[in-house]
């Protein structure tokens, strides 16, 4: 039997030739892999028998938590960051491919217009911050929707913090509006992710609608408030029906509060709180009549006049000029809150609100005028009875005299 030589080298060069290359993934690049091991800030990952990956440190948090709950045998995705290590081993890590995935679920968000939730880590005077695994995402105050938008009077700046703190950790649907590719950053709407559900529900709003909201912001001149989606003002007018010196004597953000659609146009809805409740008015001219005298205190002053309190919800108004003979120049030259005076009412304007009293009608030398022009009004009526008697009589002796001429006429003929 013959003997075969065979050149080794040369079959291990042919058999080399023929295998497939192996491909080792790229730094950069997403791989999935079987979990070997997990301890505290540490995992394991086989990578299809081919080499050994390692997640360590931060790179084994991700905005997700994995490393809470996977276990030897899943499958996990990772993102290689280098190719091997000191120790041989490829780095991975689980919070950039989070990253990547967060990233790519905005962008597509972004291209479809659809709404994402987030949740905000961070607040400042500007708005609301985010950091998903290293993405930054920013909602400025005016992006917020109603329900969150920081009302404040006089814009003080760290109130405004205050209730933009409360909404950090806080899920929130929004729009992506703007994103930066380069420097990963995004500007996000939650008013825009909000904006058709609101469309659809200012629709179906209907003036003389009665209903329930919630106080979304109090400000000097009225109080906001929030429902359906929607949010609308009641104007300090239309608070109550007496004189609201401060809209936050009349609840606080948060209440419960019942409101009447009054008014809708674009996107501002007018509210009140009044309306909802008899107008007081209607009585008070049942009530108070012109010439009859109140006695009552005085509750605000002005520099054209002084307002007296005729029950909770009117005031009476005695302007300067009605306070003295002299004519003060302000009426704090003569009254100031807390007095009490007597008065006459000398005009009701139940349409306008409004009751004109006077304290220089109550003295001697204008009731004497008064009285003066009542005893004239009353000579000019009996002048008037004189006149059409007198008339009367004229006609009458004239009627007679025709009647006469007549009847001699046909007795002539």
């Amino acid at each position: 039997m013959a003997t075969v030589y065979t050149d080794t080298s040369a079959v291990m060069a042919k058999l080399m030739a023929d295998a497939e290359e192996i491909q080792t993934p790229a730094p950069g690049s997403l791989v999935e892999g079987m979990v070997i091991s997990v301890s505290k800030n540490k995992v394991l990952v086989d990578m299809d028998g081919l080499s050994t990956g390692v997640i360590a440190g931060q790179e084994a948090h991700d905005s997700s938590g994995t490393i809470k709950t996977i276990k030897p045998g899943d499958e996990v995705s990772a993102y290689i960051l280098e190719e091997e290590n000191e120790d041989g081993l490829v780095v991975l890590s689980l919070r950039k491919a989070s990253q990547e995935k967060t990233w790519h679920k905005f962008v597509d968000a972004f291209e479809t217009g659809e709404p994402v939730p987030v949740s905000p880590t961070e607040a400042n005077k500007g708005g609301l911050l985010l950091n998903i695994d290293g993405i930054k995402g920013f909602i400025p105050v005016s992006q917020l929707a109603p329900l969150h938008y920081p009302r404040v009077d006089g814009a003080d700046s760290t109130e405004i913090l205050n209730r933009l703190q409360k909404l950090v950790g806080q899920n929130l649907n929004v729009k992506v509006i703007n994103l930066d590719t380069e420097g990963g950053k995004l500007i996000l709407s939650e008013k825009a992710a909000e904006s058709a559900k609101r469309d659809e529900a200012f629709d179906k709003l209907e003036v003389g609608q009665k209903l329930k909201g919630n106080i979304s912001g109090i400000v000097k001149f009225g109080i906001f408030v929030t429902f359906g989606g929607l949010e609308g003002l009641v104007h300090i007018s239309e608070i109550a029906w007496g004189h609201v010196k401060d809209p936050h004597d009349y609840g606080k953000l948060n209440d419960d509060v019942e409101v009447l659609v009054i008014g809708k146009e674009k996107d501002k809805i007018s509210l009140s709180m009044k309306r909802l409740v008899p107008d007081p008015w209607i009585e008070a001219t049942k009530k108070y009549r012109v010439g009859t005298v109140i006695e009552g205190e005085v509750n605000r002053m002005t520099p054209f006049g002084a307002f007296i309190k005729l029950d909770d919800e009117i005031n009476g108004l005695i302007h300067v000029s009605e306070i003295a003979e002299n004519d003060p120049d302000d009426a704090a030259e003569a009254l100031k809150v807390g007095d009490k005076v007597k008065a006459k009412i000398i005009q009701i304007d139940p349409d306008d609100h409004r009751v004109a009293l006077s304290i220089k009608a109550m003295s001697e030398k204008a009731e004497k005028k008064e009285e003066e022009v009542e005893e004239k009004e009353e000579e000019d009526v009996k002048e008037e009875e004189v006149e059409e008697k007198k008339v009367e009589t004229d006609e009458t002796e004239e009627s007679e005299k025709k009647e006469k001429k007549e009847d001699k006429e046909e007795t002539e003929e």
